[in-house]
């Protein structure tokens, strides 16, 4: 049984035909066909440079090699060994004497 959207259909080709005239609905379905093919065309070229420009546009990502574990010193380290490069004896000397050294040597080379 014909229900109401159809009936709406068959309404809408009757007055159509009716309109138009029997010889224009062909000329109609020929440029709903070309629309319907321009539609498709401009839909697959969008979808082909869509998928060149994602294939273009790679990111490349380095990942960096992880660095060698250092050791980590001690503040104590890190003072004898700032001691020694600035040619400052350690032997018997205790920490503030050391520390007192290395400021007193560090002023003179800044002053220098």
């Amino acid at each position: 049984m014909i229900d109401g959207i159809e009936w709406i259909i068959v309404g809408v080709v009757a007055i159509v035909i009716i309109m138009w005239g029997p010889a224009k609905i062909p000329e109609f379905a020929k440029a709903l066909g070309r629309a319907k093919g321009e539609f498709s065309k401009a839909q697959k070229d969008f979808t082909d440079a869509a998928t060149s420009s994602l294939n273009t546009t790679t990111t490349t990502v380095t990942v960096a090699e992880p660095k060698p574990a250092t050791t980590i010193k001690s503040k104590d380290e890190i003072l004898l060994e700032t001691a020694q490069r600035l040619g400052i004896p350690t032997d018997g000397k205790t920490r503030e004497q050391i520390t007192d050294e290395v400021s007193m040597k560090v002023k003179q080379l800044g002053a220098a």
